[in-house]
């Protein structure tokens, strides 16, 4: 292990891409990576394998372990009136659910929510053409449901 703690390199990696859009009121392409590590730490999942295609994280249960895609999502007070969407869901690889990590301003979670995979086969069917398989922020949470929020922290899963 390298000289600082992930969770460290996390919490910089945070500011300065919130630091960043305050100066330049651009994003830096680091969210997902931030997503991962609190969806990880918050949730108590474990790290995809080195070379997995298609999951970033592995949730044991009771009924097996459950390969999980984790996307990551920006909540800015902008006034753009184009839907928030999430990045291409790749069907053709191998995974259960689709985890969704919202976060505020400065790169910190808000809210997670989780759809299974049938759930977003079936809604990605229904909105076609949708060659570029990508969903809206809003379908996903029709279709998901709840799991983490900031003030509660992990709900039961129903």
């Amino acid at each position: 292990m390298g000289v600082y703690r992930v969770d460290k390199l996390m919490a910089e990696a945070r500011k300065l891409a919130a630091e960043y859009r305050r100066a330049t009121g651009k994003t830096l392409a680091i969210s997902g990576e931030i997503a991962v590590s609190d969806a990880i730490t918050l949730l108590e999942l474990e790290p995809a394998e080195e070379g997995a295609e298609g999951w970033d994280a592995v949730r044991r249960g009771a009924h097996g372990p459950e390969r999980l895609q984790i996307k990551a999502r920006m909540l800015f007070d902008d006034t753009s009136r184009r839907p928030h969407r999430l990045g291409q869901l790749r069907v053709d690889r191998p995974w259960d659910a689709v985890l969704l990590v919202l976060m505020d301003e400065n790169y910190d979670a808000v809210e997670m929510v989780e759809a299974d995979r049938a759930a977003i086969e079936e809604s990605l069917a229904e909105a076609t053409p949708n060659k570029r398989g990508t969903i809206s922020v809003a379908r996903f949470r029709n279709i998901g449901r709840l799991v983490w929020t900031r003030e509660e922290g992990r709900l039961a899963r129903g």
